[in-house]
């Protein structure tokens, strides 16, 4: 009997680091990934609960939260997403480990707005787009969630088996404003 020899590989490898003009692309690793999901009556509850144990709340619709590596990201209506930390006791949320399900990547640069402004049909600008707002949207046809980390860097976070087509998308976006530079 043979015994499989199995190699954890993350969603992006052999895919990235890569750099296109003044574009970097590069795969991040937030540690674990929690979806949190607060029962009818409970946000208030559950972001005290978060704030008390690992000094982030529930964050607002379009915005995220971070103490050091810790984060929590709005991903949509009554959800989001614990990062960088194990998920307390939340007994006011359904809390499920999504760790496994995401791709997560750091596109950053001068142009970077132009490149995202090819494939996301949200105002990313920094007039209208400032540090820790965040975006659950479309990027080329994918659902994504898009968060500016910086003035000229953002967070892109797909479903894993979407990554080598969020991979091609940003190079052929970042290529094509290369070309024009």
């Amino acid at each position: 009997m043979s015994v499989a020899n199995l190699v954890v590989l993350s969603p992006c490898d052999g895919l990235l680091p890569g750099t296109i003009g003044a574009v970097s692309i590069t795969e991040t690793t937030p540690g674990r990934i929690t979806a949190i999901l607060p029962f009818k009556g409970q946000d208030d509850a559950v972001s005290v609960a978060l704030k008390s144990a690992l000094g982030v709340g529930f964050p607002a619709p379009g915005r995220s939260q971070a103490v050091g590596d810790v984060r929590t990201l709005w991903v949509g209506r009554g959800e989001a997403l614990l990062m960088g930390a194990d998920c307390p006791d939340l007994p006011g949320a359904a809390c499920v480990d999504q760790s496994d399900a995401w791709a997560t990547v750091e596109i950053t640069g001068t142009p970077v707005e132009e490149v995202l402004a090819r494939l996301v049909p949200v105002d990313l600008r920094a007039a209208t787009f400032d540090p820790g707002h965040t975006a659950r949207t479309l990027l080329g046809h994918m659902t994504a969630s898009v968060t500016r980390t910086g003035a000229s860097a953002f967070e892109i976070m797909v479903f894993r088996s979407m990554a080598e087509t969020l991979v091609e998308n940003l190079a052929h976006a970042a290529s094509a404003v290369a070309a024009r530079s």
